[in-house]
């Protein structure tokens, strides 16, 4: 379960609008009363462009008929069931009014009866797991990707592992009685929560009046234009697109920007799992990037404080003190990022040409080996030149860490500082 941990929002964003795009132009065909071979979304999209001078009149009449209903009872009655007047209005049409005749297609034969018991083919086995890995994999994703993009602020995260189990659980039992394997479904959820759905008595209403429906509404249901369904679908689907949300990003940091934007192209253009995966796979490149560059930042002392930033042409009051070079590098210092920290800290020295070279490593909250390695390569090389290093404001556990290296017996305990405002006194008054 812990890989839907990195699904981050701006995927998420991404993955909800490239979802809604795909299913809205998923239905156009059906919209317009129009049939073509499928393919991939751009090859489909341009074929329902091209196929729009042989649209259906009638299909079409039925499908703006089945959108305002929907639209115009949630604005002017909104507790009203506006997706069943929306569904038994057509088929009232079909039923009484004959309108197939126009040329509407319909959804045709619906089988009744309840499904029989089923034995698995154990023999199977071995030609069917690759296939059933990947769609377990899917199923997951897709499952957990709707549920987190569908929850309400004030509502619990779905937890993952919790939906892992779930997933597993449904489409094993339905094996028995000849089912699909069962997943969270992005449209179906949109159409479900914008219904008013919010706990699982949703589900379980579903599925009583799916079973009443198997058994006694089957020939009803085959009534229903394929517009109609179409057009409750694209209804519900058009929510999901928010260019404001994509805004909003852009607006903090146009990194997870593009993370939204290739979430939302990936969807589109390779497809539910694909395209996530795909934006997965960049937001890791990407703090992976970010991670193998920390900043290392030069520090001065605000004028009459004890508070240490980053040094800025905004406040050149800062106190500086001759021959002390204050540096404080930031995140987790290990294998990936070493030397890069290594080089920056001996581009300020060069720099600074100081006497004295303080680490601030109170961002740092831990020092793998290599780092460590690294520091102390550093601090020998250092020795030779005339320059001391020392370590202030060390986390909890790092202490340990450097005491028990080649780093902490070359610097010893007074060379190890309790913070920086230490550091700073213990330099004016040996200076």
């Amino acid at each position: 379960g812990f890989v839907a941990n990195f699904i981050s929002e701006p995927v998420l964003v991404g993955f909800k609008a490239g979802i809604g795009v795909v299913i809205i132009s998923d239905q156009l065909p059906k919209l317009l009363g129009v049939h073509f071979d499928k393919g991939g979304f751009v090859h489909n999209l341009m074929a329902t462009f091209g196929a729009i001078p042989e649209s259906s009149l009638p299909t079409v009449l039925v499908s703006i008929v089945t959108m305002a209903i929907l639209l115009g009872l949630e604005r002017l009655s909104p507790r009203a069931p506006a997706p069943l007047v929306a569904v038994g209005a057509p088929i009232a049409a079909v039923w009484l009014l004959d309108i197939e005749r126009f040329g509407i297609s319909i959804v045709g034969t619906v089988p009744t009866g309840l499904p029989a018991p089923i034995w698995p083919d154990w023999q199977l086995l071995n030609a069917l797991w690759p296939a059933a890995t990947g769609i377990a994999l899917m199923s997951f994703t897709e499952t957990i990707a709707a549920g987190r993009a569908f929850a309400h602020a004030d509502e619990p995260t779905p937890a993952p592992n919790r939906e892992l189990v779930a997933t597993g659980i449904a489409p094993a039992r339905g094996a028995f009685l000849g089912a699909l394997p069962a997943g969270g479904g992005t449209s179906q959820t949109a159409v479900n929560r914008l219904a008013g759905a919010r706990s699982q008595l949703a589900g379980l209403v579903c599925a009583g009046v799916a079973l009443g429906t198997i058994v006694l509404l089957a020939p009803l249901i085959g009534l229903m234009p394929n517009a109609t369904l179409a057009a409750v679908v694209i209804v519900y689907s058009v929510g999901l697109i928010k260019p404001a949300e994509f805004m909003a990003i852009l607006q903090v940091r146009r990194t997870e920007f593009i993370w939204a934007l290739v979430a939302f192209v990936g969807v589109m253009l390779l497809g539910t799992l694909q395209g996530i995966v795909v934006a997965i796979v960049v937001s890791l490149v990407a703090l992976v990037y970010q991670v193998s560059d920390p900043p290392v930042h030069v520090l001065a002392r605000k004028r009459g404080t004890n508070v240490f930033r980053a040094r800025s042409s905004e406040h050149p009051d800062d106190e500086q003190f001759p021959g002390l070079l204050m540096l404080r590098p930031e995140g987790r210092i290990f294998f990936a990022n070493a030397e890069r920290v290594r080089e920056k800290i001996q581009q300020a020295i060069a720099q600074a040409q100081p006497k004295v070279v303080v680490l601030d490593l109170s961002r740092v909250f831990d020092l793998e080996y290599t780092a460590l390695k690294v520091l102390t390569e550093a601090e020998e090389r250092q020795g030779g030149t005339n320059v001391s290093l020392w370590l202030a404001g060390l986390n909890p556990g790092v202490p340990d860490v450097v005491r028990k290296s080649r780093l902490g017996k070359a610097l010893g305990r007074e060379r190890m500082m309790f913070n920086l405002e230490h550091a700073v006194d213990t330099y004016r008054s040996r200076s």
